[in-house]
């Protein structure tokens, strides 16, 4: 009952055709010997070296990133604030309207 039932492969029916791709022979190739390797050369970029004045000008510009980014997040979620400010305030107005609809 919990064994999986394994399906039998079909016979095939009809005329079989040989298969399109005729086996071929193998042919042994001899292994080409590995490449000596080769002394490392000078590397092709020079070395960054950092002064005192521009790792302090990394540090005032990456500074600047973060201070930018942030007021613009902010400024983001203070948009947000006040739509969802108006938002409630005009369903409260609408809301007093209708009530004051249905009383009359």
């Amino acid at each position: 009952m919990f064994r999986p039932k394994i399906p039998t492969m079909p016979t095939p029916t009809g005329i079989v055709t040989p298969p399109a791709v005729e086996p071929t022979a193998i042919i042994q190739h001899t292994p080409t010997p590995a490449p000596v390797p080769v002394a490392p050369a000078a590397p092709a970029r020079p070395t960054v070296q950092l002064t005192p004045g521009t790792a302090l000008a990394l540090v005032g510009a990456g500074t600047a990133v973060v201070l930018v980014v942030g007021a613009v997040l902010v400024s983001m979620l203070l948009a947000v604030a006040v739509t969802a400010a108006s938002v409630a305030v005009c369903a409260v107005v609408l809301r007093s309207l209708l009530n004051n609809q249905h009383k009359r």
